[in-house]
């Protein structure tokens, strides 16, 4: 970048070293007592994998709701939103929020079918292993080892990028210091810490986000909806967009923006569908909660994108042409704007240092939440799919947790190095958004026919990812070569190139599986068969032992459970297709097809629209987990007291989550009562009985 160009940081070096590292810190040791607090209370043991990794099964409704919106709040949805809203229009913000609040409410419907068939599941990997065997687990561990890493890092990209815009920080230093606080209190507090930390972290994202919408509306160089309007509708005259109606960036008539709504909606049912650490969350909620947890928190997550990526994309169209604007009197080049820089200028402009350290603070709170889902779901593959697995057969539960912490410290130390490649290699926050799908697409279908159709074969399983990887890639460069010439960084980050190798990717594994599955089926598979997962409990943190609990079969599949379980199904598929059908089909779809610029009016509208729903967001995301338990949970760990149920050490007398019988109300997840019966009588009631309670 010219000099002539480049924006002096607000903030200092200082301050930046002191968010990422500092408060880094401080998040690390709260929650490294709060861990300890929920030991000493409810028995909640870190070091035991149950806990470790799954949260013994037992996150309510409104901590599943919060760590749903905070698993989507990726700085690059953050930064991405009003970048892409700044260069696209009013129109792309709908297609950012609809493809990732959809597919949320389609994960509902595979974690309560996770619930009926895999109940002792840890982790997605081990579902494949135990359905199609070991080629099919070490595919799907290439797969989501790619998802994560890509994820993970592309969120390190941008939040690096905006960390040095706003304080000079070296981007390779905020690469690796970033992670820095999240690894310490991932390291001993696990999945657990993660949906604690994902909460502190969504409750201060979502008050300031509220903030920044209200304070850019009412700041003098725009000063209501209405101002924003007229400040925003002549610039189509000047600087019209390419492909829009009539060059406005007024209009839901934008080539561009459904060109990026298809490519983020096939790319984000991947990500969800191979993000190990969505299972794990799925796997960690109650029963009651899978469902109810991921429909609220899929369409109260819609409202982020939808409502603070248009006010502050259109408020920094409006800005630029101000003296307030850090940039003016030139606009931002496409470099600043393809790095994520527009929300951190916008809220320079509006509130100074002030506005400079909220987006530094949304950007940590946003990166290291991430990170530490992300951090839990890398680790998980590395310590119970790899080691667990291939290396030591029949690990101690105390071998798998030490794997685990070296495995958190290893994953953040991979990623940061692979974020500074990026980096270095010219390769922005704007390419990767694009990119990613094409490799992690081919595994979508395949992943959901596992748990949901018997019919799929391991053959299938196989062929269908590798066919549409290959056929992703050939179509991404060849197409990048036909129209421009060369498949370079630049030409493969084009928006035609990605949307037809995602397009690819995504729907080639669908009739390969079909088609393989169909001719050569194999019809001696039952879901019963995955009943062979077990629970990793433990004796003393060391091997198995007559003291650990059990899962009991048949206290798990009573008819009444199975009958709540096969309602929550139900409810999740028609959420499912009702959320599509009105956020994609009803909705952007037919005002694309209508050729009009709005008017005031419904401008108007529209802004209010969206503000309520980024308020009723941050009641769902702040206030929900509260009442559904939370204040009595926090109010029994200050005052010290034990719950009922664990033993002076900590340890259960006996699990919480199995002590009642589930009802049509309220269903709980049972670990069962100590049998005392051997591992093959167990197996062979538990499979019994499945079959009798058959989930069809």
């Amino acid at each position: 970048m010219a000099e002539s160009t480049v924006v002096p940081p607000p903030l200092s070096q200082g301050t930046g070293y002191g968010v990422v590292v500092g408060l880094g810190a401080a998040f690390a040791i709260g929650m490294v007592l709060v861990t300890r607090s929920l030991k000493r209370t409810f028995g909640e043991d870190n070091e035991t994998i149950e806990t470790f990794m799954v949260a013994n099964r037992s996150v309510g409704s409104g901590l599943t709701a919060s760590a749903v919106i905070s698993s989507w709040l990726f700085s690059t949805a953050l930064l991405g939103a009003p970048y892409l809203t700044y260069w696209y229009g009013i129109a792309l913000p709908v297609w950012w929020a609809n493809g990732q609040s959809t597919m949320i409410c389609a994960f509902g419907w595979l974690a309560i079918q996770a619930k009926r068939k895999v109940p002792n599941a840890h982790t997605l990997l081990e579902l494949i292993r135990a359905r199609y065997g070991t080629m099919a687990h070490i595919l799907w561990i290439v797969l989501c080892m790619i998802n994560n890493m890509l994820n993970f890092s592309s969120m390190i990209v941008g939040a690096s990028s905006a960390v040095s815009a706003l304080t000079g920080m070296h981007i390779v230093a905020a690469s690796f210091l970033l992670p820095l606080g999240v690894v310490i209190y991932t390291y001993f507090g696990g999945i657990r810490a993660t949906f604690l930390a994902d909460y502190v972290h969504t409750f201060i994202i979502m008050i300031i986000l509220v903030w920044f919408t209200i304070k850019v509306l009412a700041i003098k160089e725009i000063g209501s909806i209405g101002a924003l309007y007229d400040a925003v509708k002549p610039l189509s005259e000047h600087n019209p967009v390419e492909g829009n109606y009539r060059g406005s960036y007024l209009t839901m008539t934008s080539k561009e923006s459904v060109f990026f709504g298809i490519i983020h909606i096939v790319t984000n049912f991947a990500i969800v569908f191979l993000d190990t650490g969505f299972w794990q969350k799925g796997f960690a909620a109650e029963v009651a909660a899978a469902v109810p947890g991921y429909i609220l928190g899929g369409n109260a997550y819609f409202a982020i994108p939808f409502a603070f990526g248009t006010v502050m994309g259109l408020s920094a169209l409006a800005l630029e042409q101000t003296p307030a604007f850090p940039t003016y009197p030139r606009r931002m080049t496409d470099a600043e704007v393809s790095s994520g820089l527009v929300l951190p200028y916008v809220s320079t402009a509006i509130a100074g240092k002030s506005g400079a350290v909220a987006v530094l603070l949304i950007v940590f709170m946003a990166c290291t939440s991430i990170a530490s889902a992300q951090l839990i779901a890398m680790s998980s593959i590395f310590s119970f799919d790899i080691y667990g697995t291939y290396i030591n057969k029949k690990p101690t539960n105390r071998q798998l947790i030490k794997w685990s912490h070296i495995s958190v410290v290893g994953s953040a130390l991979l990623i940061s190095t692979l974020a500074t490649a990026f980096y270095e290699g010219g390769v922005d926050l704007n390419w990767l958004l694009y990119f990613l799908g094409i490799l992690i697409c081919p595994g979508c279908f395949p992943t959901a026919f596992a748990l949901v159709w018997k019919g799929q074969t391991r053959a299938a399983a196989i062929t269908a990812p590798i066919a549409g990887f290959a056929s992703g890639i050939s179509v991404w460069v060849g197409t990048a070569h036909a129209y421009y010439g060369g498949a370079t960084i630049k030409t493969l980050g084009q928006t035609l190139p990605c949307l037809f190798g995602n397009l690819t990717s995504f729907l080639v594994p669908l009739p390969v599986t079909l088609v393989i599955s169909y001719f050569w089926p194999n019809p001696s598979f039952e879901w019963s068969d995955l009943l062979s997962i077990k629970r990793i409990e433990d004796d003393e943190h060391g091997q198995v032992g007559a003291k650990a609990s059990h899962f009991d079969a048949e206290a798990y599949f009573t008819p009444e459970k199975v009958r709540y379980m096969k309602r929550m199904s139900r409810l999740a598929v028609y959420w499912g297709i009702a959320t599509f059908t009105g956020q994609v089909a009803l909705w952007p779809l037919p005002m694309y097809g209508a050729r009009f610029v709005f008017s005031k009016g419904l401008f108007t509208a529209w802004i209010v629209v969206s503000l309520i729903w980024l308020w009723i967001a941050m009641s769902i995301a702040n206030f929900y987990p509260l009442v559904d338990g939370g204040l009595k949970k926090i109010w029994l760990v200050m005052r010290g007291q034990q719950a009922s149920g664990y033993n002076s050490e900590g340890v259960a007398s006996e699990s919480l989550a199995d002590s009642a019988p589930p009802t049509e109300e309220h269903v709980q997840l049972s670990v069962g009562e100590k049998t005392g019966c051997t591992e093959l009588e167990f197996l062979r009631d538990s499979i019994s009985n499945f079959q009798k309670h058959q989930l069809r």
